[in-house]
């Protein structure tokens, strides 16, 4: 399975399930929705929900897996 690394704007670093255009895509749809809407991603390992807010991500890399 891909993953994709996220790096927040507080320094986190999230690893998340999917393929760098995909999880890409996810943020661009927030961003373009109503303000403070959130990405929603599984976070690797174990494939925990959590909400991103496109405005605090800094970088977005392709995973090692």
């Amino acid at each position: 399975m891909a993953t994709t690394n996220v790096l927040l704007a507080t320094g986190e670093a999230l690893a998340v399930t999917g393929a760098l255009e995909d999880v890409a895509k996810a943020l661009e749809n927030a961003t373009r929705s109503s303000a403070g809407t959130l990405a929603w991603l599984d976070e690797e390992p174990g494939g925990e929900r959590v909400g991103v807010n496109p405005a605090q991500v800094v970088s977005v890399r392709r995973g090692n897996g």
